[in-house]
């Protein structure tokens, strides 16, 4: 990975990334209301995770097409996350198996985690080159938040492998008295969960934008970061 410009572009404007942000949203919603309409009409927990993932196919392909048409841009970032959720939604769908998207959610923030904390410990800046450096702030607080969000990857990672385990489901729920709790609602309630926790956590990172900002000109954009995390 080559060393970042000394020179940090200005944000895109602040309406469009806002667009893309409810993109990414709208794809998670479509996602869970379709689920939630397929169980209502009888399906199995795993049968309507499978069939529900058709939202998460389309809402990912839409917000690429979003990065590109209406910003003229697509950052690394929104271009791994939609590959994964293009990749493994359409592995879901071919296989009729709800494990693919599942495990998506652990490859892919494994994979960022890695790739943060490993090019940190190289002296790199890999979140910067993610996100095309789309937030004007100095190389300091790149690597503090690069730092920041490679935990954060990592954990939602690991609490990702303990929720989509259904034996450890199973257990949980027999212990508070819900042993007919289906493993694949937990698991799409997680997903909504883990949208606002990464949300939070991404607006829990602006006063540190704010204080290192390069530019303060420029519109900033402190939830970009966190798409990994809101992708269905």
């Amino acid at each position: 990975m080559t060393e970042p410009d000394t020179t940090v572009p200005a944000a895109p404007p602040q309406k469009e990334s806002n667009l893309r942000q409810l993109v990414d949203f709208g794809g998670l919603l479509a996602f869970g209301l379709a689920f939630l309409v397929l169980r209502l009409r009888g399906m199995t927990g795993d049968e309507a995770l499978v069939q529900a993932t058709w939202a998460l196919v389309a809402g990912s392909a839409v917000a690429v097409v979003v990065g590109l048409v209406v910003e003229k841009r697509l950052a690394l970032m929104p271009l791994i996350v939609g590959g994964f959720a293009l990749v493994f939604g359409l592995l879901t769908l071919l296989t009729g198996d709800g494990l693919w998207v599942k495990v998506k959610v652990t490859v892919l923030n494994a994979s960022l985690a890695v790739a943060l904390l490993g090019g940190l410990a190289m002296g790199k800046q890999p979140l910067r080159h993610l996100l095309g450096s789309v937030i004007p702030i100095n190389d300091r607080a790149w690597r503090i938040l690069t730092f920041r969000y490679g935990l954060f990857f990592l954990c939602v990672a690991i609490v990702n492998e303990l929720v989509r385990s259904e034996a450890l489901v199973a257990w949980a729920a027999a212990r508070i008295g819900r042993g007919d709790v289906d493993p694949a609602d937990v698991w799409v309630s997680f997903r909504g969960v883990l949208w606002i926790a990464s949300s939070v956590f991404g607006l829990s990172q602006v006063p540190l934008i704010l204080r290192n900002l390069t530019s303060t000109d420029a519109p900033v954009d402190p939830m970009a970061p966190a798409e990994p995390d809101r992708a269905p």
